[in-house]
């Protein structure tokens, strides 16, 4: 007859929960310590557990929930709570932003009357001088006579506009 050996076997996988326990509350606090997010999944991964068997483990399946997003849904994940930034801090950025805007607005606004009055004045410096001649062979001053030189762009009347913009 055999010798019995479950004794063995048990001692075994005794061993083996304990370890397999370790790894997961090992886990659960190296991600807790670095702020980062706590699920199932993140556990599991880090644990070299299955996310079954944290299911099967009542404390441990209530410290995750506990510790998990769901928990603090206003925290982004991976930030730390002293380096959030505060609401009067993302107010006066607000503030900053909102001023800068409407500097740029005022600048914008001022180039564009800008560009229409010198456009305006090379139209009537142009109207005043009357049609250029023909420079190159092959140019005729009817060509030229009502398009601006060639190698000046056009601009669409809408960027010409001199509305005020608030």
């Amino acid at each position: 007859m055999r010798a019995d050996n479950t004794r063995h076997l048990t001692a075994a996988a005794r061993e083996r929960a304990r370890q397999t326990r370790e790894r997961a509350v090992n886990a659960l606090q190296r991600l807790d310590a670095a702020d980062m997010p706590i699920t199932f999944q993140t556990v599991a991964r880090a644990g070299a557990v299955s996310r079954s068997w944290l299911y099967g483990q009542p404390d441990l399946r209530s410290e995750i929930q506990r510790r998990g997003p769901a928990a603090s849904p206003a925290q982004p994940a991976g930030i730390k709570q002293r380096q959030r930034a505060s609401e009067t801090s993302l107010l006066r950025r607000l503030e900053a932003s909102t001023l800068r805007l409407r500097h740029l607005e005022e600048d914008n606004r001022q180039l564009r009357q800008a560009l229409a009055q010198a456009l305006g004045a090379r139209r009537a410096d142009q109207i005043l001088r009357g049609p250029p001649a023909a420079t190159r062979p092959g140019d005729t001053t009817e060509e030229q006579s009502d398009t601006a030189p060639r190698h000046l762009p056009t601009v669409p009347s809408r960027t010409l506009s001199t509305r005020q913009t608030t």
